[in-house]
């Protein structure tokens, strides 16, 4: 892991620390990085009813995708916890939509080795349609 992804790592950790998890206990924080090098955090925040509840991962999409970014490299997902948390379905599809070529997923937590692996790890085969 080079030192830029190290870093990204470190923003997601403290993207945690903003965390509204009252319900579960389970902070979480993500960093991405955009195609342009831009960087935005996201962080869970859950609500009394929990489908309503909105994961780190989808949580930093959206803060990008609102400054105009689409296309991302990497990101980096922190769990306030002595495991490592891998991105929800709902989290990988989302990311999908705004993946640029070969990106990369770091995972992070309370006194764990980071990992490094690639989008399609988690998600081989993607929900895509053509709708043109």
């Amino acid at each position: 892991m080079n030192a830029d992804q190290l870093e990204l790592l470190a923003a997601a950790e403290a993207a945690a620390e903003n965390s509204y998890s009252p319900y579960s206990k389970f902070a979480v924080g993500a960093a991405i990085r955009w195609s342009d090098g831009a960087v935005d955090t996201g962080t869970n925040v859950e609500n009394l009813s929990y489908g309503l509840t909105l994961c780190a991962e989808r949580s930093a999409v959206v803060a990008g995708v609102s400054s105009g970014q689409r296309k991302w490299q990497e990101i980096a997902v922190w769990v306030a916890a002595e495991q490592l948390a891998f991105p929800c379905g709902a989290c990988l599809q989302v990311l999908n939509e705004f993946a640029a070529v070969d990106c990369h997923v770091i995972l992070g937590g309370k006194g764990q080795q980071p990992v490094l692996k690639h989008l399609t790890d988690f998600l081989p085969n993607p929900f895509t349609a053509d709708l043109g």
